[in-house]
């Protein structure tokens, strides 16, 4: 019996201990493999630093602009700090933000972790008509848009959607369309997309210059008297507490200068051409004002009777229009001209005033 016991004793035993070192095997497996499987995640999640080579069509593009389009999804202020402390290099050298890239340059950009980019919100097939059927000029690098009052020019500060996302969901398959100046959600007419990098270039330096020919037709408030008037008043942006952007009229602001010229004059309203000679934000409107003048329908810089007045006679929207643009590009000398008529409810609104 003793033997027989201890025998099985011994076995049990002996079975215990080999489930023991079978669980312990298991368990180190385990181990193992969860370790390889987190550190196969890790590697993987985790981002390295990359070389880009710069293109032909990129060459001229500051480099900050140029990492905004490299890096979606990475916010500004991040961009610019890895600018700042020198993690990004081009050509092993540190730059700034200013710094105008050259085709075959080497950019190196650091591991970041970039954020899942939203889908952009697709315009209705309604606006995508709209927008397609106010193409007025095309060619291989530009295109010209008689935009819509009431559009955009692009998406954001609670938008999801404008004019050039409208482009893009129109011509998916076109590698590149980009604003080349923009309009006030309000104002209508003519407004050029780039559909080279390099052309958008061009007509950024023409902007500089002054090598374009931009006119507005604009309903101000009263008689005009004389003839053209020059209007050359250095204008400053403001942003108020409530976050919204007024432009005023400052000895401190940056210079600029209007051309108006008498069109039509009606009982209480003059139609007048307004030429920009510079492009600040809000000139014509500022400048309207400024003289006495503001436009109709103007709810941030103009005068509130008269808009109730001009609502009487059917306006409902600001009456500014781009009505004319007209530039050379220096490069390939082509040269552009492009014109949009008013509208039907802007045209509907001069014609009840010549009925007065």
């Amino acid at each position: 019996m003793k033997c027989s016991a201890r025998s099985g004793l011994k076995n049990a035993c002996g079975c215990m201990n080999g489930s023991v070192q079978l669980y312990q095997r298991c368990k180190d497996a385990s181990i193992t493999v969860a370790n390889w499987y987190h550190s196969l995640m890790n590697q993987t999640d985790q981002p390295s630093a990359r070389i880009i080579e710069v293109g032909a069509g990129d060459e001229g593009q500051r480099i900050d602009n140029y990492l905004m389009t490299q890096l979606k999804g990475v916010p500004k202020s991040r961009i610019y700090r890895i600018l700042r402390t020198g993690e990004v290099r081009v050509n092993s050298g540190r730059i700034k933000p200013t710094y105008r890239i050259k085709a075959g340059d080497a950019v190196r950009i650091p591991p970041l972790r970039m954020a899942e980019a939203e889908a952009p919100a697709r315009p209705g097939d309604r606006v995508l008509e709209r927008v397609s059927s106010s193409i007025i000029y095309e060619d291989k690098g530009l295109l010209v848009v008689n935009k819509p009052s009431g559009l955009a020019v692009h998406g954001g500060s609670g938008l999801s959607y404008g004019l050039i996302e409208a482009l893009r969901a129109l011509r998916p398959e076109a590698p590149f369309l980009e604003l080349g100046h923009r309009l006030d959600r309000d104002t209508s007419g003519c407004i050029v997309i780039a559909k080279k990098r390099s052309v958008l270039r061009a007509f950024h330096e023409l902007l500089r210059e002054g090598g374009s020919d931009k006119r507005y037709l604009a309903l101000l408030k009263g008689r005009w008297q004389g003839g053209e008037r020059r209007v050359e008043a250095p204008l400053l942006k403001n942003v108020t507490q409530s976050g919204e952007r007024m432009v005023k009229v400052a000895p401190d602001g940056k210079e600029a200068l209007t051309i108006f010229r008498p069109v039509a004059i009606y009982k209480d309203a003059t139609l007048v051409e307004a030429e920009l000679i510079t492009g600040r934000t809000h000139q014509v409107r500022v400048h309207a004002a400024h003289i006495g003048h503001p436009i109709a329908g103007d709810d941030k810089y103009g005068d509130e009777t008269f808009n109730r007045r001009m609502a009487e006679v059917g306006l409902k929207r600001l009456f500014l229009h781009a009505s004319a643009l007209n530039f050379t590009l220096p490069e390939s000398g082509q040269e552009i001209s492009v014109s949009a008529p008013l509208g039907d409810e802007l045209r509907a609104v001069i014609d009840r005033l010549e009925a007065e």
